[in-house]
C-alpha cells in the first residue's frame, strides 16, 4: 500500500513546537508530518553564521529533535541549497503540502518567493506569520507609510488588538518515514573541537525550547518587576536573557506578549517593568519592520546624515 503524500514542514528560524503556525498547518492537513531543517551555504545573499551561533544551533536543533521524537515525529536534517533540497524532497517523498514560517530579509524572502513559485505550481506552498507579533506591511502611519521612529510605531502596535493567543505544542505526530538525502546533525559540524572554546557558552546558556519558556518564566517571577530601573546595569541579573532564544525562534514574540500580560493582570505592582520589557520586544519589532521596508540596511545606513 502507498503511504499518503507528507506535508513538509521547513523549521529554520522557529526552532520550536508551541506556536508554531506552519507546524499547525502541516498538523490540520491530516497528512503525515515531515519535517526538516536545511544547512544552507549555498544560496547566494544569506550571512554566515559565526562560531557561537553555530554552536547555539547544534543544540537548539538536538532539542527540537528531541521534543519531536517524545511526540511520534522527527526533524531530518539536509544540506546545501534549499530551493535543491526542496525540489529533490518534494519529488522523491511525493510531497502534497510544503509550510514555513516567514523571515524578512531581503536574500531570505527572494529565496522564498522564488521556491513558491517553482513548488507552488505542483503542490501546496504556504508561510506564516511567526516571528513577529504583526507582519512588518501591517503597521502604518496614517498615510499609509511605514514608521520611521520608535514612539509613534509602538503606539500603535499598542493601540491595535491584542495579538492572537499563542497556540499550545501538539501533543502527537503522524511522522513521515526519513527522506534519502538526510544527514546526521553531526554532519554539519556545527560544534568546535579542537580547540573546544565553547566552555563558557555551556556554562551559562542552555539552547532549546524548554529552556526558552523556563528564562520566561524565571524572568517574570523574580526580575521583571524592577526590570525598569536595574535592566541598565551590566552588574545585575536584571535582564530576560531571551535574546538567543528568541534569534533561534524557540520562543515567539506572542508567548512573551501573553505571559507578560498575564503576570501584569495577577499582579499590578509589576506593570512598569512588563510595560518597559515589552517595549524591548517593540524595538525588535520596530527593527524588523525597518529591515523589510528597507533592505538595503544591512549595509546602507538608514540616515544619510
Amino acid at each position: 500500500m502507498t503511504s499518503p503524500s507528507p506535508a513538509l514542514v521547513w523549521f529554520r528560524e522557529d526552532l520550536r513546537l508551541a506556536d508554531n503556525p506552519a507546524l499547525r498547518a502541516a498538523l490540520d492537513s491530516g497528512r503525515p508530518v515531515l519535517c526538516v531543517y536545511i544547512f544552507d551555504e549555498q544560496s547566494p545573499g544569506l550571512r554566515a553564521m559565526g562560531g557561537a551561533s553555530r554552536w547555539w544551533l547544534h543544540h537548539s536543533l538536538d532539542a527540537l529533535d528531541a521534543d519531536l521524537r517524545k511526540i511520534g515525529g522527527r526533524l531530518d536534517v539536509f544540506r546545501g541549497a534549499a530551493r535543491t533540497v526542496l525540489e529533490l524532497l518534494v519529488r522523491d517523498t511525493s510531497a502534497a503540502a510544503l509550510y514555513w514560517t516567514r523571515r524578512y530579509d531581503r536574500a531570505g524572502m527572494a529565496i522564498d518567493t522564488a521556491i513558491k513559485a517553482e513548488l507552488g505550481a505542483r503542490i501546496a506552498v504556504e508561510s506564516f506569520g511567526g516571528k513577529l507579533l504583526a507582519e512588518p506591511w501591517t503597521i502604518k502611519t496614517k498615510t499609509g507609510g511605514p514608521f520611521r521612529v520608535f514612539t509613534p510605531f509602538w503606539r500603535t502596535v499598542l493601540a491595535a488588538p491584542e495579538p492572537p493567543a499563542p497556540r499550545p505544542a501538539p501533543r502527537m505526530i503522524d511522522g513521515a518515514p526519513t527522506p534519502k538525502g538526510a544527514i546526521e546533525l553531526d554532519d554539519l559540524k556545527l560544534l568546535p573541537r579542537k580547540p573546544d572554546w565553547a566552555g563558557g557558552l555551556r556554562a551559562a546558556w542552555t539552547p532549546g525550547e524548554k529552556s526558552a519558556a523556563r528564562r520566561l518564566a524565571t524572568f517574570l517571577d523574580e526580575n521583571v518587576r524592577d526590570y525598569a530601573e536595574r535592566r541598565d546595569f551590566p552588574d545585575a541579573d536584571a535582564t530576560s536573557r531571551l535574546s538567543p532564544h528568541l534569534a533561534f525562534g524557540e520562543i515567539s514574540p506572542r508567548q512573551i506578549w501573553a505571559a507578560t500580560r498575564h503576570a501584569m493582570a495577577v499582579d499590578p505592582r509589576m506593570q512598569r517593568g512588563c510595560d518597559k520589557f515589552l517595549s524591548e520586544i517593540g524595538w525588535r519589532e520596530f527593527s524588523y519592520c525597518l529591515l523589510f521596508h528597507n533592505p538595503d540596511l544591512p549595509t546602507k545606513n538608514f540616515d544619510a546624515r
